[in-house]
């Protein structure tokens, strides 16, 4: 798609406050595909007030009309979702099969969803003595993230449209364009003006213009755990409520008598998955000591097979950062089975698939969250061991547990500090909620769960 050079304010695009602009990049080849405007404090403030304009209308709006407006978002981006994927591809570097089958197709999904909670969701129920109500929060801010770049959009607007919010977006300043496309489809499917805003930019400018102003009632954010803080202190100096979905570092975990081939496999391909770029990517295995080496061999061999089938990492800053955690691994004493932090094409934000063995717990990259295909394989002794080592992080995101029955894995995955857990190879749910413990977050996305995070409760005794 060509790229806008304004801000899709109050129902049209309109010219940029400022004069700067951010360059697009495609990640595997380093060309520039297009730019988009520098949004300033004063593109947000106009979007946060055309968002606060349109707020009692759209909050008025019944909801099976809101219902009906979102059913026809959903449409509108089925009918583009060839174009969604080709430009997820071209500013992220995703493979264009994996753009087509997730980037493209789960926010299509996800949208579906919110356009049919919008129509079922009980907004008022009787509590006793008491009618108690279900009211939209008001004008919301959402930061979304580069990595799943219109899922995460959609996963912030579809709610807060269904509950009753109008919004504001500020994307990615890497992934800017497909956002563009979103504001398109909102305009497309008639959604009122003012509902839907959207403004370019960067997070230290037009983020932090978002999350501090005035006008906005609830802050949502998805990146790291550092720019969380930030975002949490500047919303609860004004005593703004906050939706963190933030970092994780996965603990993926195979008890004793579990099919440890399976395991495996679909242990480095979900590691693998997006070049790595998941929040909730099982990056630490955990393997029981008598098994301990085949897991590693099947490891070294099922990421061998990546090699030319991921795409690059989003940015030559994104891969400096990832190569550098691999050289911290190789220093610190891990053993490098596959891949290593040599480039390994001449053109491109390319990182070899790279799994570590004899990683200790407490080693960095069995710590911090490297946002690239890096695996980590840990040893443990007994299960006690492996709970200790799968908790042993300030995260708690995700993760999963594989076990010779379903019981023996759900009895360890209720004693794990995190707030996703796939048994046995369990399939996304983009119903169930999806949120973290600990320093991963604050709040829930997704389902029912997500719709309630943008709403504010009021009860009337009789």
């Amino acid at each position: 798609m060509k790229a806008h050079d304004g801000m899709y304010i109050d129902g049209a695009w309109r010219p940029a406050a400022g004069q700067d602009v951010i360059e697009v990049v495609n990640p595997a080849d380093e060309q520039v595909i297009g730019t988009v405007p520098a949004g300033t404090a004063a593109d947000i403030d106009a979007a946060v007030r055309a968002a606060r304009a349109a707020l009692p209308g759209w909050a008025a709006t019944p909801p099976a009309e809101r219902a009906a407006r979102l059913t026809a978002l959903r449409d509108v981006l089925d009918a583009r979702r060839d174009e969604i994927a080709t430009t997820v591809t071209a500013e992220l570097g995703a493979p264009l099969k994996f753009s087509q089958a997730v980037h493209a197709a789960v926010p299509i999904a996800v949208a579906g969803s919110y356009a049919e909670l919008a129509g079922t969701y009980a907004f008022e129920e009787k509590v006793g003595n008491s009618t108690v109500y279900h009211e939209p929060i008001g004008v919301v801010g959402a930061i979304t993230p580069w990595n799943y770049p219109l899922h995460q959009i959609v996963a912030k607007a579809a709610p807060a449209l269904a509950a009753g919010c109008t919004i504001v977006v500020k994307p990615a300043e890497n992934t800017p364009l497909v956002a563009q496309l979103f504001a398109e489809a909102v305009h497309e499917a008639g959604l009122p003006a003012g509902v839907f805003n959207l403004v370019t930019g960067l997070g230290p400018v037009a983020g932090q213009a978002l999350a501090e102003h005035p006008g906005v009632d609830l802050v949502s954010f998805t990146g790291s755990t550092a720019v969380g803080r930030r975002i949490a202190s500047v919303a609860g100096a004004a005593v703004k409520k906050v939706a963190l979905e933030l970092g994780g570092k996965s603990a993926n975990v195979v008890l004793p008598g579990a099919d440890l081939a399976k395991a495996v496999n679909v242990g480095v391909a979900n590691v693998m998955s997006n070049s790595g770029q998941t929040c909730s990517a099982w990056t630490r295995m955990l393997v029981h000591r008598d098994r301990y080496d085949e897991a590693v061999e099947l490891a070294a061999q099922a990421a061998a097979k990546y090699g030319e089938r991921i795409g690059p990492v989003v940015s030559a800053r994104q891969q400096e950062r990832v190569l550098g955690y691999i050289e911290k691994g190789v220093a610190e004493g891990a053993r490098m089975v596959a891949g290593g932090p040599e480039a390994p094409r001449e053109k491109g934000y390319f990182v070899s698939p790279t799994v570590f063995a004899d990683v200790g717990p407490d080693m960095t990259i069995a710590q911090e969250e490297i946002f690239g295909p890096v695996l980590s394989i840990l040893r443990y002794e007994d299960e006690e061991d492996a709970l200790r080592i799968a908790n042993g992080t300030v995260y708690g995101l995700a993760g999963a547990v594989w076990a010779a029955d379903d019981a023996q894995a759900v009895a360890f995955a209720r004693r794990m500090d995190t707030g996703q857990v796939d048994i046995n190879g369990g399939r996304f749910n983009p119903l169930a909620p999806f949120g973290g413990y600990k320093q991963s977050g604050v709040g829930r996305e997704l389902g029912a769960h997500g719709l309630t995070e943008y709403l504010q409760t009021k009860s009337l005794q009789f």
